[in-house]
């Protein structure tokens, strides 16, 4: 887990707080930053799941994870109950305080132009993770680790 921030403890009353307008000063003023009241953290597997649904998102991803884990993933699908695809397949990230990097692994299509698909991906899941939780993405390095071609292209290929 992640804290964004650090220890938030409400002030210590000063003096001369009590009675200024008749009340007692929980020692907070009313209205003050809600970020001051509390602690917030963030998990990594959260983390994970925004890169990894902001990496598909992106037009020309096929899939995500080396073989073995899509392959895994397809055995997941088939089995009744056992929760369908997994977000984070392809998916490392190291979180920190105030800032997190990610490692994907990615399937492209067939035909696309892998450099403008994973400049793509790192600007959607920079952009993704940064909305949602405040934190800096430092790098989201991609590794194109296939790239995937329909049965229809590959009997025209071969046939």
């Amino acid at each position: 887990m992640t804290d964004t921030g650090l220890p938030n403890r409400p002030e210590a009353p000063r003096a001369g707080s009590l009675g200024e307008r008749g009340g007692k000063s929980a020692g907070v003023p009313h209205g003050s930053d809600p970020g001051s009241r509390g602690r917030t953290t963030i998990a990594d597997g959260t983390v994970a799941k925004i890169a990894g649904m902001a990496a598909r998102d992106v037009p020309g991803v096929h899939s995500m994870g080396d073989g073995f884990a899509r392959g895994m993933g397809a055995m997941r699908e088939r089995m009744p109950g056992a929760g369908g695809k997994s977000v984070t397949s392809g998916v490392k990230v190291e979180v920190g305080e105030v800032q997190t990097a990610v490692d994907l692994e990615i399937v492209v299509e067939y035909g696309v132009s892998i450099i403008e698909v994973a400049d793509d991906v790192r600007e959607n899941v920079i952009a993704a993770i940064e909305r949602m939780t405040g934190l800096e993405v430092v790098e989201v390095n991609i590794a194109v680790g296939d790239v995937h071609v329909d049965e229809e292209q590959r009997e025209r290929r071969l046939g």
